[in-house]
């Protein structure tokens, strides 16, 4: 049964076509709305420095201002940037990179008459001396402790040589962390430039209300350019709100007053879309679905260092994976967005995903598993408790009703988000909901979380894990530069740890975007990194 939506949203959902018509009522919004992108920001933004953008509400803003030296594109392979071409050598060992002589910093007084100046090495050495300055405390420090030194070799080349080799390392490069900013700007704002960025992306700063509306406007000045030769970007300005909630947002959206939402909230995804995870026939006409896979892994972990029976033993862990189907929690219980986790730990849409290495739907095998596990331990009811959070008890609830009917008793806990976390972290949880989104889109982020030397709180190895040929291929998979070798280390590795089912896979995650049927070129990414750069929208008809 789908749930009861609140009135105002009915009627504006009832109205639609007639706040479209109305949103578009004003001559002069007619006439410029094409050139305005519109988005909404309800978990609002912290900063505007690269330096901080940890949190996704940060890095959708920052990546409109700033550039590094590389970048990645929907298929998740690094390319050029400010760096128009590298170099690999020394074993892998030492990046030596080539700048770009066309990029310019976004106008400043600052910068002299000519109120801007070309982006040199130098730049680079001075922005990672800053990421890296511990009285800075930028959360971003960690990307650069593989890094033995770097420096401006000239003008127009710059050089990084690793601790190490680490093959993900031009994927660690693409973060916004990363991105180069300019001396004199920074030293002059102190910790307000937060509030007064300067960097050389698509769009520049014009101006900041917090919580309230901040504005970018085009840099006529940047450096990329599309296919066919025409400067990027393509709209005039990007204004961002920040309404408090989504449902606020989605009434924003419905309205035209805003050109994209992310995400299905509960408060509207049943309005919105069909069971099958399809877009409702009054809104296919105004509205555009686009959904792809998100680098993050929904999952259950057992501490393999419990003293409990239950969880101790492989063939009922290997019970619980087959015990529940996926495709059935999806589809009941988020519309079918989502792609049921069949495989391993490592998500789809990154190289080393194989479909085939996990848990499929298998009722009978799983009572068969169980009944093994009561013969050999002479326990006649097994019993065990999930530990969750508010936000996914749902979820637990429908695994504890599955793996009753195949004799198999869990009780679900549920306790702050804070308090799982901790007690995760310290070996507190014997059996617990957990996700992993990637710091970078490399699947060695992810099979992080079963290397022996990682075990939490020292690291993110929470099930504590451990396995002997998993730790020498993880060690060799670093000597690795060539991607499809690496990818299939990763599988082998990946296998591994679904074979001793330290984990159960849930889903992967999808990004989920609704636009205006009127926007283009927005795209979709595994990372849900909002690019607009090469985003063009066409007039509404009046």
């Amino acid at each position: 049964m789908r749930k009861p939506i609140d009135v105002s949203i009915r009627l504006v959902i009832g109205c639609i076509g007639l706040l479209l018509i109305a949103s578009c009522s004003s001559k002069s919004k007619s006439e410029k709305d094409h050139l305005v992108f519109r988005y909404n920001e309800h978990k609002n933004i912290s900063s505007l420095d690269p330096a901080f953008s940890k949190d996704l509400a940060d890095i959708w803003a920052t990546h409109q201002l700033f550039n590094g030296l590389v970048q990645m594109d929907t298929a998740l392979k690094v390319r050029p940037c400010i760096a128009k071409s590298w170099s690999i050598s020394d074993s892998a060992t030492t990046y030596t990179f080539k700048l770009r002589k066309d990029v310019f910093f976004h106008e400043h007084h600052l910068f002299g008459k000519d109120s801007t100046r070309q982006v040199k090495a130098s730049d680079f050495v001075y922005s990672f001396n800053r990421l890296r300055d511990k009285k800075l405390a930028s959360p971003g420090s960690w990307v650069l402790n593989k890094v033995n030194r770097y420096s401006a070799l000239n003008d127009s080349t710059f050089q990084i040589k690793l601790k190490q080799p680490f093959p993900a390392f031009l994927g660690l490069l693409t973060m916004k962390y990363c991105s180069v900013v300019p001396k004199e700007i920074v030293e002059h704002y102190g910790n307000n430039f937060r509030s007064n960025p300067i960097g050389t992306g698509p769009f520049k700063f014009k101006r900041w209300e917090e919580n309230i509306k901040l504005v970018f406007r085009r840099h006529h000045n940047y450096f990329e350019e599309d296919q066919n030769g025409h400067a990027l970007p393509y709209l005039e300005a990007v204004s961002v709100t920040f309404l408090p909630d989504k449902q606020s947002e989605f009434l924003q959206f419905a309205q035209g007053n805003i050109d994209f939402v992310s995400g299905l909230d509960a408060s509207y995804k049943d309005e919105i879309l069909t069971a099958n995870g399809k877009l409702r026939p009054l809104y296919s006409k105004d509205v555009r679905m686009i959904r792809g896979p998100y680098l993050n892994t929904e999952y259950l972990g057992f501490f393999m260092e419990t003293d409990i029976n239950e969880l101790q033993s492989l063939k009922l862990r290997q019970a619980i994976n087959m015990g529940f189907d996926r495709l059935k929690m999806m589809t009941y219980l988020r519309n079918g967005i989502g792609i049921p986790a069949n495989g391993g730990f490592i998500p789809k849409g990154l190289p080393g995903f194989k479909d085939s290495i996990g848990y499929k739907y298998h009722p009978e095998k799983a009572k068969a598993l169980i009944s093994d596990f009561k013969m050999e331990t002479g326990i006649e009811t097994p019993e065990i408790t999930l530990t969750t959070t508010s936000n996914y008890l749902s979820f637990c609830e429908f695994i504890q009703r599955e793996l009753q009917k195949i004799g198999l008793k869990v009780n679900v806990d549920v306790i702050p988000a804070s308090s799982l976390k901790d007690a995760k972290a310290n070996g507190q949880l014997d059996f617990f909901r957990a996700s992993w989104v990637a710091d970078y889109p490399d699947a060695e982020n992810y099979l992080s979380l079963y290397y022996s030397k990682n075990f939490a709180p020292n690291g993110p190895n929470y099930t504590h894990y451990k396995n002997q040929v998993f730790d020498s291929l993880y060690k060799a998979s670093y000597l690795v530069t060539d991607p499809d070798i690496r990818a299939k280390l990763y599988m082998k590795m990946d296998s591994l740890v679904m074979t001793s089912a330290p984990i159960v896979p849930l889903f992967y995650d999808e990004v989920v975007r609704f636009t205006r049927n009127n926007v283009n070129g927005l795209g979709i990414n595994a990372t849900n990194l909002l690019e607009l750069k090469s985003v063009t929208k066409s007039k509404m008809e009046k």
